[in-house]
């Protein structure tokens, strides 16, 4: 049985970690990959709105992992951007409208203590989405 798999990134060294793991499930299942950065949305209340990232950026993020998923071997691999004032519910939002089975994501690098405790866009993520939900950590 193949699923739709999302994987939120935002070129990051841990978001990659969990680009890895997206592009791994897919291989083992079949799964069609799709890659999406979430371009936040800054001001718009009385002025103009400004997205994060260039479209150039976006496009070279989405490219760096589109690029990773083909050269491991997965064809049915593409990359969307999302434009939002926060991540977490964008990703949530866009998994469902489009029938995602499982979304695959990064989080921080982090140490002691705090590597017990998800980052904020994973644990919205997790907390809130309609399907499955891998977070995946480098390890170390």
């Amino acid at each position: 049985m193949s699923a739709k798999i999302l994987c939120p990134t935002d070129g990051s060294d841990h978001s990659m970690v969990g680009v890895a793991k997206a592009v791994e499930l897919a291989k083992l299942t079949g799964g069609a990959l799709r890659f999406c950065v979430v371009n936040i949305a800054h001001g718009g209340v009385k002025g103009p709105t400004i997205s994060h990232w260039t479209a150039d950026e976006v496009k070279g993020i989405l490219d760096l992992a589109v690029d990773t998923a083909k050269a491991a071997g997965v064809g049915d691999a593409e990359g969307v951007e999302l434009i939002a004032r926060e991540p977490g519910p964008a990703i949530v939002a866009y998994a469902d409208q489009e029938g995602f089975g499982q979304i695959v994501m990064g989080t921080g690098d982090k140490h002691g203590i705090k590597r017990l405790v998800l980052g904020s866009v994973a644990a919205s993520v997790a907390g809130s989405a309609h399907c499955s939900v891998m977070v995946a950590r480098a390890a170390g």
